[in-house]
């Protein structure tokens, strides 16, 4: 009837007896209709925001969709989906489709919660974020180490937040060519098989193997070339920079989100 949740329909009928008139009326009130009538609008525009602990050993990356740039850059929107990401690491079981509604019902604007992940350390080691200026590209890294001192090294501060920003600029598909995904892999491979298709037999191979290497080259962050400095790769210089403060630096995983690539 009203086109609103299960569960919001329920509370509402239960704090009115039953009531089914005046149900209509808390939902009206709750702003939850306006809500679930906006739910079919698209969500195109948002931003990326991350939450990561006091300690830095785990931190979340959060992507917030809405309908045009102007909400985006709102601050209340903005207030929420900092909300959204610390209780998403601090709370997970917190009922997110509540806030979700509320918030539609406050902003005037469809909303949505599309994705969400997160890095923890297990170990030594920190986790690092960069959200980019406008808040479109946003990352969250992953790095180790074996000594805790190293982690207030600033040297290491550095590397990190280059890394970070590395990210955002190149993106990376995995941090190695080990990581890379199978299929990605083998439809990467066919297509070179296809290019030199019409060469000589003994040629195929060296051929495919020059063209992945490439492909691997652009596309893993330890092979990529550093954008700061694009004649040594990511891999050399965690490595100068490891050999500096006199300890193993280890870069473990990380995530990148841009607004609308999950759709």
């Amino acid at each position: 009837m009203t086109n609103a949740g299960l569960m919001d329909c329920k509370k509402a009928l239960v704090e009115t007896d039953g009531d089914v008139e005046a149900a209509v009326d808390v939902l009206r009130a709750q702003g939850t209709i306006k809500a679930a009538k906006k739910a079919g609008r698209e969500a195109n525009e948002g931003v990326i925001v991350h939450y990561i602990q006091p300690d830095s050993k785990a931190g979340v990356l959060v992507e917030i969709n809405c309908e045009t740039d102007f909400v985006a850059k709102n601050g209340q929107f903005q207030e929420f989906v900092g909300e959204v990401a610390k209780l998403k690491l601090t709370a997970p079981d917190t009922d997110f489709e509540e806030l979700r509604v509320a918030q539609v019902a406050k902003i005037g604007e469809n909303i949505l919660l599309s994705r969400d992940a997160k890095l923890e350390v297990d170990g030594t080691g920190l986790v690092a974020a960069y959200i980019h200026t406008g808040a479109k590209v946003g990352v969250l890294l992953q790095v180790g180490a074996g000594k805790d001192e190293t982690l207030g090294n600033d040297d290491f501060k550095v590397l990190v937040k280059d890394i970070t920003l590395h990210i955002a600029a190149s993106a990376p598909v995995s941090v190695s060519r080990d990581e890379v995904a199978p299929e990605l892999v083998a439809k990467e491979k066919a297509i070179a098989e296809e290019q030199a298709v019409g060469k000589p037999p003994q040629a195929i191979e060296k051929i495919v193997t020059g063209k992945m290497n490439k492909f691997f080259a652009t596309n893993c962050l330890l092979e990529q070339g550093f954008v700061k400095n694009p004649d040594i790769s990511i891999k050399d210089h965690v490595t100068s920079v490891a050999q500096a403060v006199g300890d193993e630096i280890t870069v473990a995983k990380f995530l990148r989100f841009q607004v609308g690539e999950s759709f």
